[in-house]
């Protein structure tokens, strides 16, 4: 874009210089050319559609790294819920094992208490057929004949009787036993029943983290598809660019054959520069970019911005920086609505003022204007990102700092 304003303003510089600079124009005409050669890596602004389909492409590539993500978090997650899902079912294998061995272990308490109630039973059945222990003690004194026999006799009653307190002692115990092996029964049972209710929540978490998995694979491909498509929509506006930069070739040879004409018929003012020589072209605006080198938004690349960005707002009243004749007025691609003023030569130098990206201008070509005068109202038309105005002074065809003659 530098390259191909830069070709304008040689061409519109060259007709009011001295012939004895004609070499020197020459020189740098040839040079202009060059730069236009490879115009495609010095642009100033982007089209509205390269930045919609860059933007467009940058959306893409942020979804996918998002598509991207979750999918990961997803895996991890379900990767997660499959270990604790194993771990889930070795507890309930365990619970089970535990509560088979406590059904085996209580159908053998009831069995021995069983067992154990039918001795008892026996025993005190046969105690009392025989009268009793007590009554055979009683009966035993009675035959005793002497005092050792008599001890004898007590000796051997006290181990009956002690045999049958050992035999309900142990019924007790089968008892209690058997009552620990219930409430442990009891215990397995609700275990097994929190760890199958546990294992049937768990089972609806990773069925619904397998269905997200699916639909992130499904949204990762989906924003592949839609990056590949925005990347093809960014080369294929960046192709449109490049054919309006050439285009720009021949609309800036029929400037220079204008700008001839133009010259031709009338003389230009002559001024000697004392101080700032331009006035204000945005009154109320603010730089936002300045004249330089800079790295440009889109693209990347260094080159050089051929003049001063002011924003405020779209429709502010743009004024004639200094008086001058109204050379060119045309829409361009790039430039958008642009306007041409011829100052004439300032301290021996042709001087020519360019403003860009207006909505409108209110001056036609061919007329005079006078400092300060409005021209037009700040736009966001052509290559531009906002409304704004980018003006350009052209010294000798050389776009040069405006800031330096403001």
């Amino acid at each position: 874009m530098a390259a191909v304003s830069l070709a304008a303003a040689l061409a519109m510089g060259a007709v009011s210089v001295p012939l004895a600079q004609a070499d020197d124009l020459k020189d740098k005409q040839r040079r202009v050319e060059k730069q236009i050669e490879h115009a495609d890596h010095a642009l100033e602004e982007s089209s509205r559609r390269l930045n919609a389909a860059l933007g467009r492409l940058e959306a893409a590539r942020a979804q996918l790294e998002d598509a991207q993500a979750v999918l990961a978090s997803t895996r991890d997650r379900l990767g997660a819920a499959r270990e604790r899902d194993q771990e889930m079912q070795e507890q309930l294998l365990l619970a089970q094992q535990r509560l088979e061995q406590a059904e085996t272990e209580l159908v053998v308490g009831r069995a021995d208490l069983a067992d154990q109630r039918e001795a008892v039973t026996d025993m005190v059945a046969s105690l009392y057929e025989d009268g009793g222990s007590e009554l055979q003690a009683f009966s035993s004194m009675l035959q005793a004949k002497d005092a050792a026999d008599l001890t004898w006799t007590q000796e051997g009653q006290s181990v009956m009787v002690g045999q049958e307190t050992r035999a309900y002692d142990e019924l007790r115990a089968s008892e209690v036993l058997l009552e620990v092996r219930q409430e442990q029964m009891a215990d397995a049972e609700a275990e097994v029943e929190v760890r199958r209710e546990e294992a049937a929540a768990h089972l609806l978490v990773m069925k619904d983290l397998t269905e997200q998995a699916t639909a992130a694979r499904v949204r990762v491909r989906e924003v592949v598809a839609e990056r590949r498509s925005a990347k093809a929509g960014a080369a294929l506006a960046k192709q449109r660019d490049r054919a309006e930069l050439a285009e720009l070739r021949v609309e800036e040879r029929r400037i220079r054959e204008l700008i001839a004409r133009q010259a031709a018929r009338a003389s230009t003012p002559t001024y000697q520069r004392s101080g700032a020589f331009l006035s204000d072209p945005i009154p109320g605006g603010y730089v936002t970019s300045p004249f330089g080198m800079r790295t440009h938004p889109i693209y990347g690349y260094y080159s050089l911005h051929s003049g001063t960005d002011f924003g405020g707002g779209c429709g502010m009243n743009l004024a004639a920086a200094a008086g001058g004749r109204v050379i060119s007025k045309y829409y361009s691609s790039t430039y958008g609505n642009r306007l041409l003023i011829h100052i004439g030569t300032v301290n021996g130098q042709s001087m020519t003022l360019a403003y860009n990206h207006a909505s409108s201008y209110t001056v036609g070509v061919g007329q005079t204007v006078q400092r300060g005068q409005v021209v037009g109202y700040s736009g966001n038309t052509g290559w531009s990102t906002a409304c704004h105005l980018h003006f350009m002074v052209l010294v000798n065809g050389q776009p040069v700092d405006p800031m330096n003659w403001l």
